[in-house]
């Protein structure tokens, strides 16, 4: 069952990474979840360097996720810190890469914390 659902999963990230194309102005926002935490990045296809990253393992806010219940919220501060860390450098607009993970929970709660933080898609 978990190989099946990880190849589908796969195959729907090669589709998508057809279609999204980071670039140094509009960056390609990575999402990766795992069980216990989650990560967004920051990247530029062009040179495959990563600008900004962010995940629940940040210390820069691991006095704010301790208070917080669910991982749906933690997200959402995950994706403000993101958009934190991109707007100190410079970018304000980004395109979203799911990573083949539906558009629902916290992928969507990582999204929406980015947006509030005052990243574009």
């Amino acid at each position: 069952m978990f190989l099946k659902d990880t190849t589908r999963r796969l195959r729907k990230r090669v589709r998508i990474r057809k279609k999204i194309h980071g670039t140094p102005e509009r960056p390609r926002l990575s999402v990766f979840k795992s069980l216990n935490h989650i990560y967004a990045q920051l990247i530029d296809d062009t040179t495959g360097t990563t600008l900004a990253a962010a995940s629940t393992l940040s210390k820069e806010i691991a006095e704010e996720l301790k208070g917080v219940k669910g991982k749906v919220e933690k997200g959402r501060i995950v994706g403000k810190l993101l958009a934190k860390i991109a707007t100190e450098k410079g970018i304000t607009a980004a395109v979203f890469d799911r990573n083949g993970y539906p558009y629902h929970g916290k992928v969507k709660a990582v999204a929406e914390g980015a947006r509030e933080g005052g990243l574009k898609f």
